[in-house]
């Protein structure tokens, strides 16, 4: 079940907070205790086909102009150290190609199973889905158009039950976000390639989307790549679901993008053990089947490369609405199991889990790689056709 990857994150932010001694006594009951919804569950009424028409319905959109926390440029800290063209300005490098970026979980209340919409919705979720897209949509700000929606995400503790009240949420917030891609499929140029891109939560509604909504359609086609981050990605139970390949090269299209962050020494134990026990897109186990890894500083599956490659990190600030792009601070190296290996832990902020384990980080990380990659591989989608 999906709800078995974020009970690790969710058992990590209760460790930070709570202490050690009675969660390792008994961490899957405080865990529960403090993150699943107490309240019935309400059903989730579908939204009408033409409801994200309304631009309120949407974080990011053509036409919000610089308050589009997608459209956010971090400047270099050593202006000196700027690559050309990741250091250009955004407009100079627009490139025709739209991105359709689904957030992760912000909402954690313990009061519904799904976030709300209405009336400007949780304002806590709000604000730090709007850090997230600052830091995790920007590296695609090349392109011509990006699309991100506000849409009633499951609230965290929805992935830690096995009540059926989880399932619910979970359904509810991808029938959201397909309708969002449906709005979004409506409105781009039928000729414009497109990226699909989304973290954690973000990126487990993208495999279903992909799945149920672009494998065997013409939409195919115009497939950039898929950036599933942040969630575990089966190359035997997923991709062949999905309809795609793992991209194997620097300029390959139409293929799947994934990769989980750690700091050395990991301990991935938690992670692992979720991925191994949860059923992937065909309902099968992946059991030890290494993860899907694609070097974010190559754009391949797989290898190892120096931090002399990595073109700029994101290091936030505290708040994490800010932050500088920092060359060559982390490497990056597949491991056999499929997790992404950074070296020594950087300082990135408060947000690292236990067993340094950089979830949080995974985009702002390679900031600069990724917004690299998504650009050289959209002119390889160009030149193809």
């Amino acid at each position: 079940m999906a709800r078995k990857f974020l009970y690790v994150f969710a058992f990590c932010i209760i460790l930070v907070i709570a202490g050690s001694f009675l969660l390792a006594r008994f961490p899957a009951e405080l865990t529960r205790l403090a993150m699943v919804p107490t309240a019935a569950f309400t059903p989730v009424t579908p939204l009408s086909a033409n409801a994200y028409e309304d631009p309120g319905l949407w974080y990011s959109r053509p036409g919000i102009g610089v308050s589009d926390p997608a459209r956010w440029q971090p400047a270099y800290a050593d202006p000196a150290a700027a690559p050309p063209a990741p250091g250009s300005a955004p407009a100079k490098r627009a490139r025709a190609f739209a991105v359709f970026f689904v957030h992760p979980t912000s909402y954690v209340n313990r009061s519904s199973w799904n976030a709300p919409l209405a009336n400007g919705g949780d304002p806590e979720a709000e604000r730090i889905a709007r850090i997230y897209l600052r830091g995790m949509a920007s590296p695609f700000n090349a392109a011509s158009e990006i699309w991100a929606p506000r849409y009633r995400q499951a609230t965290f503790g929805a992935f830690l039950t096995d009540a059926p009240e989880g399932r619910k949420a979970i359904d509810a917030a991808f029938a959201d976000v397909r309708e969002a891609f449906r709005f979004f499929l409506s409105t781009v140029d039928p000729g414009t390639p497109i990226v699909l891109a989304g973290h954690s939560q973000g990126a487990l509604h993208l495999k279903r989307l992909i799945a149920e909504e672009v494998k065997g359609t013409p939409l195919a086609a115009r497939l950039v790549a898929a950036y599933l981050i942040g969630w575990p990605v089966s190359p035997l139970h997923d991709l062949p679901v999905m309809g795609l390949p793992a991209c194997t090269a620097a300029d390959q299209t139409g293929c799947v993008i994934s990769w989980s962050s750690f700091a050395e020494p990991a301990d991935p134990s938690l992670v692992l053990e979720a991925y191994e026990s949860a059923p992937a897109l065909d309902g099968k186990l992946p059991g030890t089947e290494p993860m899907l890894c694609t070097n974010p500083l190559t754009g391949l599956t797989g290898g190892a490369a120096p931090a002399s490659a990595n073109l700029g990190t994101l290091v936030p600030e505290d708040s994490m609405e800010k932050g500088a792009l920092v060359p060559a601070l982390v490497p990056a190296r597949c491991d056999k199991r499929g997790l992404l290996l950074i070296g020594p832990p950087p300082e990135m902020g408060s947000y690292v889990l236990p067993g340094n384990n950089y979830h949080v980080y995974d985009l702002p990380l390679f900031w600069a790689n990724t917004q690299a990659d998504v650009i050289r591989r959209a002119g390889a989608w160009k030149a193809a056709g």
